[in-house]
């Protein structure tokens, strides 16, 4: 039997909480900065924006070797 080549409900369990951390401390960082600042949302959506990317980033290089 040869061994799967995808990867497994751990690793995929594990991205997922990955990807919701990294989203979620972009927006409560940019809350928190906005609140700070005086901005106010405008640091939310920022956060938000970079948060989407460095979870990119990070699910594509986990991802990548089975692509």
């Amino acid at each position: 039997m040869t061994p799967p080549s995808g990867p497994g409900i751990g690793e995929l369990i594990g991205l997922g909480l990955t990807v919701a951390a990294f989203v979620a401390l972009g927006v409560g960082g940019g809350y928190w900065i906005g609140e700070i600042s005086g901005i106010g949302v405008l640091c939310s959506f920022v956060g938000l924006a970079l948060g989407i990317i460095a979870a990119f980033v990070v699910a594509y290089r986990k991802i990548h070797r089975y692509l």
